[in-house]
């Protein structure tokens, strides 16, 4: 018998015993587990499994979007150094963008925050419209990869754009990555509790509640179109999300307090830090929490520690 022939013999008897085999397996298997089996391998389509990340859910990430660049950061490279932070938005003809609405009471937001989640800052720089340069005294209070933030809306578009970069300040580095989930956070005396929970992939209604000395603050005034503004950050890549106060903008003489309530939508599992800025007798306080989105779980409570450092300018 020749080589050929043996080969074939070979294949045929394997098929044979392959068929055997399946035939005595298949009625130990249950059909439904069959099924799956012989099914698309798309396992992200059924039912249970979480809607699709949408790109607006996931800003922040990118120098360009929306046809618009974030040029270089120009700020000082060591700490403790007086100087200035400085940067162009440029639109999709590589031109400076000069025209922008206004949003949350101003033309565009700065947020700074270093990559393990401290020494945040919300400020507004000022735009020098001749050469279309947004620019901010700056001082590095500690070294490490700061992410900066510009959300903005051109005056031409219906929606806002984030961009960002990071920029890498010498010195040694000392991080303060949050150990766990934190709800409690004090400063100048003020102390905030935050209640509610983050589920992804759906809205979560979160209540901030403000006291001072253990009083109910209700002299807290309008700041940003609200009486509070908060800023969700994903944990690791710092993915920067929208968190919208809820109920209509407030004039100018109203006040409020002592709860703050906002919606938010977090688009995946995992921990997510939170800055919330409010504003009471004209001066702007910075409050901190992390929380653990899952699906059903209520994150424990901690408290952060008491600091004395302003966010917003």
């Amino acid at each position: 018998m020749n080589t050929a022939s043996r080969l074939g013999l070979y294949s045929a008897g394997l098929l044979a015993i392959f068929g055997i085999s399946f035939a005595l397996a298949k009625p130990l298997v249950p059909a439904d587990v069959v099924a799956r089996w012989t099914a698309s391998d798309d396992r992200h389509t059924g039912h249970d499994a979480p809607a699709p990340i949408a790109a607006t859910d996931l800003m922040g990430l990118s120098t360009a979007a929306g046809g618009y660049v974030l040029s270089p950061v120009s700020a000082p490279t060591t700490i403790a150094t007086a100087g200035t932070l400085s940067f162009r938005i440029d639109d999709a003809s590589h031109k400076p963008l000069t025209s922008y609405a206004t949003a949350h009471d101003k033309q565009l937001h700065l947020i700074v925050v270093r990559s393990d989640g401290s020494g945040y800052r919300h400020v507004h720089p000022r735009l020098d419209a001749a050469t279309g340069t947004w620019s901010i005294p700056w001082t590095w209070p500690a070294a490490g990869t700061y992410r900066v933030f510009a959300d903005f809306t051109p005056s031409s578009a219906a929606t806002s754009v984030t961009l960002s970069r990071t920029v890498d300040v010498v010195g040694e580095l000392r991080p303060q990555a949050p150990a766990g989930p934190i709800t409690t956070s004090t400063v100048d005396g003020y102390t905030a509790t935050l209640s509610g929970t983050l589920n992804a992939g759906t809205s979560s209604d979160l209540r901030v509640t403000i006291t001072h000395d253990g009083a109910a603050v209700t002299a807290l005034e309008p700041y940003l179109g609200a009486f509070g503004h908060l800023v969700a950050l994903r944990q690791g890549d710092l993915a920067y999300l929208h968190v919208h106060a809820m109920g209509g903008e407030p004039k100018p003489d109203d006040r409020s307090g002592p709860t703050i309530d906002f919606m938010a939508s977090v688009p995946s599992v995992g921990r997510y830090l939170l800055y919330l800025d409010f504003q009471v007798d004209g001066a702007v306080r910075t409050a901190t929490f992390v929380l653990d989105a899952g699906t059903t779980s209520t994150p424990p409570t901690a408290t952060a520690p008491d600091h004395d450092t302003h966010g917003g300018h």
